[in-house]
């Protein structure tokens, strides 16, 4: 089995991955055709998880309200008061290593393509448009076409419409080929999401595309509605398992990015304090995931930094070294399938029993934890949540938004720790959790609904994406205008 390597530098993540090479080559004079493709497959999937599960996940866990930044610390302020602009570390890091992951990704995939392996072919399309569908719902219109060619300095921006059309056009290619006609070495261990099993890629494959098609029923509803009707009429499967990159240990360099930026490799660990926002959703619902979110204490209000109280009377977000990075998790996948039959009125007696099913994936996650953590006291099980007369029971007589409501809020909780991104897009595509037309300090103000920052600087808005860094706006003549931090991305309309 081979060793994931992190290293974590500021907020710049570079990894690697230990594999067996040609010991009569080496490896640093290589040109890109000459990596096998074994070799190159580990540290590509480590670089889509480097970024996408700490950078990412820490400023979508903040702007999805399930953290404030602490009081008496002042590690993510930028991101709690929406300053975070073009030079701050955690934001350019982003762009620059999920750039340096495509770069990576383009190269296996032209590789495979040149050796007719439809396999890794497959693996580098999919794993491609993950990245780019993130990059382009947090910037909006980004390099696609002409990125990661070193022949191009300065790449053309393709506009956000246009990626999305080509992410889907690009996973269907992929799709095309027999992968059985496939030649050259099968995926195996290097493949650290599914170790060879190229049924899950093909799932993964259709459910990004699923999640492609939902993000557009507001700004696009013709488009999203063809693709996803498509996508069950003609029985596409989804992702049954979770797409994950897994193996993380407690230890140095090795363990979740997440845990490893926040936790390890801060002069602090007290950054991250519970937001009242979903620790008091959790709280009025008697949700045993709770203890395990968050340790005993109060929340803070969001964007409530400046409180004199001492650190000891506020809750702090717990973390796990061993936390899988999730790139689309099981409960993610029937969240969407339930809304995506509902919202169609396709197999719409399903859709119960998907959301059901996906509630209950999250508590058993968390139930494993529980057990591991050793505090067997806790009780997990999410049964009565879900049982008739449950708090979290889905309405199935209800009307549509009240059921989009229940399968957006379970999502938005399901996405804790390391999907806030994914929460935070959802809830500018949906409007759900609803926004509190007061601050979290009125006595009236409703557990779990989303309130601007206290010390936010945007008036009565709410950031919208992140900025394009000053690296890439000074160098590529192509780069667009940078616009404000309100300014909604396209499918936000």
């Amino acid at each position: 089995m081979k060793k994931i390597i992190l290293i974590l530098i500021g907020f710049g993540i570079l990894l690697s991955c230990e594999s067996q090479l040609d010991i009569n080559r080496d490896p640093d004079n290589l040109t890109p055709t000459q990596l096998a493709l074994e070799v190159e497959l580990p540290g590509s999937i480590t670089a889509v998880a480097g970024v996408q599960g700490a950078n990412w996940a820490i400023i979508g866990g903040i702007w999805s309200q399930m953290w404030s930044q602490s009081p008496g610390s002042s590690q993510y302020r930028v991101i709690d008061n929406y300053t975070l602009g073009t030079t701050d570390g955690i934001s350019t890091g982003s762009w620059s290593s999920a750039y340096d992951g495509l770069l990576d990704l383009r190269n296996l995939k032209a590789n495979a393509e040149i050796q007719e392996n439809w396999n890794y072919y497959l693996i580098a399309t999919v794993l491609e448009t993950y990245l780019s569908h993130m990059l382009t719902d947090w910037y909006g219109d980004i390099p696609y076409t002409e990125a990661s060619n070193p022949l191009i300095l300065q790449p053309h921006f393709d506009s956000g419409q246009d990626v999305y059309d080509l992410l889907v056009a690009d996973l269907d290619e992929a799709l095309v080929h027999n992968l059985s006609a496939s030649k050259g070495k099968l995926p195996g261990s290097d493949d650290l999401v599914f170790g060879g099993n190229m049924n899950n890629w093909i799932k993964f494959a259709n459910t990004l595309k699923l999640k492609i098609f939902l993000r557009q029923t507001e700004a696009r509803p013709t488009v999203a509605e063809t693709g996803i009707t498509s996508l069950l009429n003609t029985g596409a499967q989804f992702l049954d398992v979770d797409a994950a990159l897994t193996g993380f240990t407690d230890a140095p360099n090795v363990s979740n990015p997440l845990y490893e930026s926040d936790k390890r490799q801060l002069n602090t660990s007290l950054n991250l304090r519970a937001s009242t926002t979903m620790h008091s959703y959790l709280t009025d619902n008697l949700d045993t995931r709770l203890s395990l979110f968050y340790t005993t204490g109060n929340p803070v209000n969001q964007g409530d930094y400046n409180n004199p109280a001492g650190p000891a009377t506020f809750a702090v977000s717990i973390l796990y070294p061993e936390t899988p990075v999730y790139f689309i998790s099981l409960e993610e996948s029937l969240f969407m399938q339930a809304e995506a039959r509902e919202r169609y009125n396709i197999g719409v007696s399903d859709a119960k029993a998907l959301y059901d099913a996906a509630v209950m994936e999250n508590f058993n996650k968390w139930s494993i934890v529980d057990e591991r953590e050793n505090d067997p006291a806790l009780g997990l099980d999410g049964t009565s949540y879900i049982a008739s007369g449950g708090v979290y029971e889905y309405p199935s007589a209800g009307t549509f938004d009240e059921k989009l409501t229940a399968i957006i809020t379970q999502k938005w909780i399901a996405s804790y720790p390391g999907n806030g991104a994914e929460a935070f897009f959802e809830w500018h595509r949906t409007g759900i959790p609803a926004t509190s037309p007061i601050y979290q300090t009125d006595p009236t103000y409703v557990s779990g609904e989303f309130v601007v920052s206290l010390n936010g600087v945007l008036g009565s808005g709410f950031p919208q994406r992140l900025l394009y860094p000053t690296g890439e706006t000074s160098t590529n003549q192509n780069a667009p205008a940078v616009v404000p931090i309100t300014t909604p991305i396209w499918w936000n309309q």
